[in-house]
């Protein structure tokens, strides 16, 4: 049954810029914590998206705004002894890549582009208390860097690569006889303080906080065979700024800002077909809020379906699977006022996972 429950989180790389503030690439699930024995994984994703809009009154386009990208992971786990476990994963877990040079010439943001990248390592423990309960807790590093590029040159500005630190806490009870399981965890917010090269020589500072979040991750037998399985996940993205100086003092607002926590929900269900194969069906929801967006990020929830299968061969067991995001609308904040409508996007995504 374990193996049906890994499908889920496959497909959770593949969602993109469809997650919650629309930069985030990782779940930061727990569940590696649960594998048997010593294993590891390798994870790639990938997600196409198709996000346009328009500028007054729909008589200017922007063109597809968003790019491509791809997504890797890494995990291992061992158990110490029968109440210790400990895992390492390095994971991407928000990003942005977006350009408007596909724009017609009226709309005014055309020629613009923007970048955030990131790298995270987390060190997680597990320990195992009576009555199928245990506690969970860990470290996490995180690198971010990020550039941007408005109205044709017009505003720039590069921002310097920084690493800090934050923390999981979480508990966990389970049920393996009926392969049941809940584990609930917090992560904390990391804040970095960015120097930024504005305008091309204007050297600024600026501070962000990548924020908190919770999960709440479940998992039941059903039938001989079936596994019901899902996500709560909710990000405290109203903490989330981006304010570099030179653009503040010249626009009076944020880069980027969000005016509304997110929750993401998934539910899934798992079907072991035999030793070999099992399969999965997972949708997903994350409620449109209505408010408007930045121009950066021009999405507001979105509604999925995906479809995984798992090959297990000995030690070995390969999951793959593919994901269709209903992208929600939206209406982007001023200087550029528009509306994004009708977008979707595909996602992908491979893991190979090996006990040994």
């Amino acid at each position: 049954m374990r193996r049906v429950l890994m499908t889920a989180s496959t497909l959770a790389m593949g969602v993109g810029a469809a997650h919650a503030g629309g930069i985030e690439r990782s779940s930061q699930s727990v569940g590696i914590l649960f594998e048997e024995g010593r294993y590891a994984e390798l994870n790639f994703g990938a997600f196409s998206p198709d996000v346009s809009g328009t500028v007054a009154g729909g008589a200017v386009a922007s063109g597809d705004m968003a790019l491509g990208y791809g997504t890797l992971s890494l995990g291992y786990k061992q158990a110490i002894n029968d109440k210790l476990d400990v895992a390492l994963i390095f994971d991407q877990p928000i990003g942005a890549k977006l350009d408007y040079k596909s724009a017609y010439a009226p709309y005014p943001l055309n020629g613009s582009d923007a970048t955030i990248s990131s790298n995270a390592v987390t060190a997680l423990l597990r320990y195992k208390l009576p009555n199928s309960f245990s506690v969970i807790g860990g470290l996490r590093a995180l690198s971010t860097e990020g550039d941007v590029s408005l109205f044709n040159g017009g505003y720039t500005m590069t921002s310097s690569k920084e690493t800090d630190f934050g923390y999981v806490l979480g508990v966990a009870w389970e049920k393996p006889e009926i392969a049941a399981r809940v584990s609930l965890t917090y992560n904390s917010a990391i804040t970095h303080n960015f120097d930024a090269t504005e305008m091309g020589a204007l050297a600024t500072t600026f501070e962000t906080e990548v924020p908190q979040s919770v999960n709440l991750e479940f998992q039941t037998g059903i039938a001989a065979n079936t596994l019901l399985f899902g996500s709560v996940r909710w990000v405290d993205w109203t903490s989330f700024d981006i304010s570099p100086q030179v653009y503040v003092g010249s626009f009076g607002s944020p880069l980027v800002e969000y005016t509304n926590d997110v929750v993401t929900y998934n539910l899934g269900v798992g079907r072991k077909f035999n030793e070999t194969w099992s399969g999965a069906v997972i949708l997903g929801y994350e409620r449109s809020t209505g408010d408007t967006t930045g121009n950066l990020g021009p999405t507001d929830g979105f509604k999925s379906v995906a479809l995984a299968a798992t090959y297990t061969r000995d030690n070995i067991k390969v999951t793959g699977g593919l994901r269709y995001v209903d992208i929600g609308d939206a209406t982007t904040n001023p200087p550029v006022s528009g509306y994004f409508s009708g977008n979707s996007g595909w996602g992908a995504g491979l893991r190979v996972g090996v006990t040994f």
